[in-house]
């Protein structure tokens, strides 16, 4: 991969990086400026399920922060868009779908289906 696409993945990631951060803080001061104080155990239910959510989506943003962390540091050491499995490169196109990926398409299809033959 040349210098122009790492800098473009980079740039992505970067993005992806600060959009998630973004998300938290005002999530994050949307939780902390709200004083709910809901009559209705409906709408506190209601309110509680949402929070619940927004929780979660968090959760799993906190976790995509670590891959992309983990995507930067394979750029500066020079094995992004390498596969973990077969050590092919990892298409372009699929890297621009999820920059995060180790896996080629081909090693990763291959690892679900033994996921789902186990299941």
């Amino acid at each position: 991969m040349n210098e122009k696409q790492l800098a473009h993945f980079k740039d992505k990631l970067d993005r992806i990086s600060g959009d998630i951060l973004s998300g938290a803080d005002r999530t994050i001061s949307e939780m902390t400026d709200h004083s709910d104080n809901y009559p209705d155990p409906t709408d506190r239910a209601s309110a509680e399920s949402d929070r619940s959510f927004e929780l979660r989506i968090r959760d799993r943003e906190r976790k995509l922060l670590n891959k992309i962390k983990e995507a930067i540091e394979r750029i500066d050491n020079g094995t992004y868009g390498i596969c973990d499995e077969c050590g092919d490169d990892i298409a372009a196109e699929r890297l621009e779908a999820r920059p995060v990926t180790t896996y080629c398409i081909e090693c990763k299809t291959r690892q679900e289906q033994d996921e789902k033959a186990k299941a």
